[in-house]
């Protein structure tokens, strides 16, 4: 069983190597994902990816619980935005609008919020929910998806996009005017 995201942090506080790992190898394709999104580039996108991890190591603090998934996107795009204003300082200004790659998963993601989030996933049919957990937060590949649930992949692909679209549509309602 995968631990917390919680308990793992608590171990990173005490410098444990081992649960960093387990946090690393959890979220990064998450990270680099979204990275790789609103920068358009793989070098630009592996770079964020260390800088996130090793502030995650050197400041574990900054995390004071909550959904962790939501709380790494953030300092993700975070980052990502940093790195695109320093490109852009030397070339003017912020473009007006930020790639326009949007995704179902990159509008959800956009407008995170712990409970709000929680809420959506909660009020989704299992079977569009769990694709979407394993794949978001448990950081694994539709192929490894289809092969747990022993379903078709094109399944479990409609599915991810059924219940993302479904989030998507939850998530604007509950945003406040």
């Amino acid at each position: 069983m995968i631990e917390d995201a919680g308990a793992l942090m608590a171990r990173v506080r005490e410098r444990d190597t081992n649960a960093f790992e387990s946090i690393y190898d959890a979220n990064h394709r998450l990270v680099y994902g979204v990275a790789l999104r609103m920068l358009g580039d793989a070098p630009g996108a592996e770079d964020v990816t260390q800088a996130v991890f090793l502030k995650i190591w050197n400041a574990p603090d900054l995390f004071r619980g909550g959904n962790f998934a939501a709380w790494i996107v953030r300092v993700t795009r975070n980052r990502a935005l940093d790195v695109l204003r320093s490109r852009t300082r030397s070339e003017g200004e912020l473009p007006e609008a930020l790639p326009e790659q949007e995704t179902l998963e990159d509008v959800a993601f956009a407008r995170i919020d712990a409970e709000r989030v929680r809420a959506a996933l909660a009020a989704l049919p299992p079977e569009q929910r769990e694709p979407i957990e394993l794949g978001f937060f448990g950081g694994i590949t539709h192929e490894e998806i289809a092969r747990r649930c022993k379903i078709p992949l094109g399944t479990i692909k409609t599915r991810i996009r059924t219940g993302l679209r479904k989030l998507r549509a939850a998530l604007d309602e509950t945003v406040p005017a």
